[in-house]
């Protein structure tokens, strides 16, 4: 069956079943927690052969348990979602009785175009929002991690008709096909260049998009962090998928007198975790050879421009006799604007360093460059934080840790301008895929007449338009 014969009978029963109940969703969410947990191993395992290597436990971490956790938050969190909002009623039609609330409707057919660095987690979490908001879902999987994608398409049928949910693969003339469908909503997770695509291919059907793309997510570490937690928190978050995450913290910003005991704890935290990386099994390779090559090109540039480039090998291991795409954490040191790697998100495990002499230089610095999607403050100066949280705008923030603000799902998830558009989790996520319906209820008796709004206008149509400018 093709893309669009999917899409029309997916909307023709969406069509048919109207009003979706609240347990049909919730029915729709319990299978779909059991299409992952039935089959998590064998969705290990193809991650891993994706990857060419990826860390078991990992996997199970951030693709399994993190696919699952949101689907379990919805079920248990649905009926409360789903009342309706009462709202207030303004003089004169809201006299003797007039009413207004909201509804939250399905919105039909979501298409999700999901990414390859956790292809079952950002897969399942945007379905988890759909599937609560009464919604039928199509998946366009990414090229990149062609197993897991087939693992999909195969399982997919022992818990739904695909007039409920399909799946469809192929390389970027397919996502193109797949993002002109006239979906009635469309979530893409991926590259800001590709996001800008998307949102060209979904106007022609004026199609409602949200983008979760990335960025430069910056590191901002004041004078008053506890530095052994600052650098354990970020070589913990950088290395994790190594750095092959849209919320990885990209670069840091740290005072000039405490550079080399960041470096330091960099090092020291990343051995401890990772005292060996090539036989490691909780070390995740890089996905493919020519991520593998550009983040190499990367560090090329940046040491033939200057910088001092610092691996993380607490082993010595020779990682340039073995094809296994392993990368240490690599830290860039002198780190100026003119290098590849403070240009673009480097999305593995190359960390640059930049110093500061004040707080408002390190603001300045992240003010400058497009707004990330996630923003990172270590240290215990209440007046700091609130200075970095007020004068910068990004998606989202942890203080004093990295990334895991995404892992809380009454949280909104989602980026601003070049990082993102929209958001989704939890009951943000249920809103998203949910049409907000007004309706208004008007009172048996004539209130147009009474409230002096019904022609012919006199004396009563005066008094009403003087109290509603007095507001």
């Amino acid at each position: 069956m093709t893309m669009r014969e999917t899409l029309d009978r997916q909307r023709q029963a969406f069509m048919a079943e109207l009003p979706v109940s609240l347990s049909a969703r919730t029915d729709r969410l319990r299978r779909a927690a059991a299409m992952i947990a039935d089959n998590a191993d064998r969705f290990c395992d193809a991650l891993s052969e994706d990857f060419g290597h990826r860390s078991r436990e990992q996997s199970m971490v951030t693709d399994i348990a993190g696919s699952i956790a949101p689907i379990n938050h919805a079920i248990k969190h649905l009926d409360h979602w789903a009342r309706p909002d009462k709202r207030s009623v303004q003089f004169p039609l809201g006299l003797l009785g007039a009413k207004a609330w909201v509804e939250y409707q399905p919105k039909g057919v979501v298409g999700v175009i999901a990414p390859w660095n956790f292809p079952v987690n950002l897969v399942m979490g945007p379905i988890a929002g759909a599937f609560a908001a009464g919604n039928r879902v199509m998946v366009k999987t990414s090229e990149f991690t062609p197993r897991t994608a087939a693992l999909f398409e195969e399982v997919v049928s022992d818990y739904f008709p695909s007039e409920e949910l399909a799946f469809f693969s192929g390389g970027p003339e397919v996502g193109k096909a797949f993002a002109e469908l006239p979906f009635d909503h469309l979530l893409f997770t991926g590259a800001t260049a590709i996001g800008r695509h998307i949102l060209h291919a979904a106007a022609d059907n004026l199609t409602p998009v949200t983008l979760e793309l990335g960025g430069k997510s910056p590191v901002i570490v004041g004078r008053s962090a506890d530095l052994y937690q600052a650098t354990e928190r970020v070589a913990l978050g950088k290395m994790l998928n190594a750095g092959q995450i849209c919320l990885a913290p990209d670069y840091m910003l740290v005072p000039a007198e405490a550079e080399e005991r960041v470096v330091d704890g960099l090092k020291q935290a990343a051995s401890a975790m990772y005292p060996t990386l090539l036989a490691n099994p909780d070390y995740t390779s890089i996905i493919n050879d020519r991520h593998f090559q550009r983040l190499n090109d990367w560090l090329d540039d940046a040491r033939a421009k200057g910088a001092t480039i610092d691996q993380v090998n607490p082993a010595n291991e020779d990682f340039g006799s073995t094809n296994a795409r392993k990368m240490p954490l690599t830290i860039v040191r002198d780190a100026t604007d003119d290098m590849t790697v403070m240009q673009e998100e480097i999305f593995g495990p190359i960390l640059p360093i930049r110093r500061y002499d004040t707080t408002d230089g390190a603001i300045e610095e992240v003010n400058r460059r497009p707004r990330p999607l996630g923003l990172y403050y270590f240290g215990r100066d209440e007046a700091e934080r609130r200075r970095v949280l007020d004068r910068t705008i990004s998606g989202g923030v942890s203080l004093d840790d990295v990334i895991f603000h995404v892992s809380m799902e009454e949280l909104p998830f989602g980026g601003i301008g070049p990082s993102g558009m929209g958001a989704y989790h939890g009951r943000d996520g249920f809103r998203t895929f949910s049409h907000a319906r007004a309706v208004f209820k008007q009172a048996k008796l004539d209130v147009a007449k009474l409230a002096g709004i019904k022609p012919p206008y006199g004396p009563a149509t005066i008094k009403a338009v003087r109290r509603q400018m007095k507001g």
